[in-house]
């Protein structure tokens, strides 16, 4: 549950920061340092950059997997190289919460901001995160059972209905087959 909640909040996060890509490059130097402050506070209670601390680690493992794969005979000095430069490349993790920090800070004004960030360091708020995605899915599964019901019940009326005035007019024509019989 705790995934599929992360998942939804980076899910959001993504579409967010993607969005105002291009805008933000525009408008890179029109935020203020209390905006690029207020938008760090909206990031962090809202936990959308969290699941990016999961890239670098991510990324070491997969490329230790290819070298390895390539030379399994240096196991150990491939696994020993590529976390030393995982490690020394970590502090540029600043760089993209800075970035997302000026992305929030160009798409929102600072008061947006602040509302923003008060309302999810509230009770309420934190319930939301907490509980959003878990609503989302059961929503989805009521949606799905509720299509499910609509589509049998649209088939079985829209059958009746074509069989009652298809059937007639083929009794009439001689005998062609009635719609529920063309699809056995």
């Amino acid at each position: 549950m705790k995934t599929f909640a992360a998942t939804c909040r980076l899910a959001v996060g993504a579409v967010l920061l993607s969005s105002v890509a291009l805008v933000s490059a525009a408008r890179a130097d029109d935020v203020s340092e209390e905006q690029i402050a207020a938008a760090r506070a909206t990031i962090q209670s809202l936990n959308l950059t969290n699941a990016f601390d999961r890239i670098l680690p991510n990324l070491a493992e997969q490329l230790k997997a290819q070298l390895i794969q390539a030379s399994p005979n240096f196991t150990d000095v491939i696994t020993a190289t590529v976390d030393e430069k995982a490690l020394s490349l970590a502090t540029r993790r600043g760089d993209l919460e800075r970035e997302a920090a000026r992305i929030y800070a160009n798409t929102f004004t600072l008061d947006e901001l602040k509302a923003i960030s008060a309302f999810y360091q509230s009770d309420v708020g934190k319930k939301l995160l907490k509980d959003g995605p878990v609503a989302t899915r059961e929503m989805m599964k009521a949606a799905d059972i509720w299509a499910s019901g609509i589509s049998r019940d649209l088939a079985k009326e829209s059958d009746a209905a074509l069989e009652k005035t298809i059937g007639s007019q083929a009794q009439a024509e001689g005998g062609a087959k009635k719609p529920a019989q063309a699809q056995q």
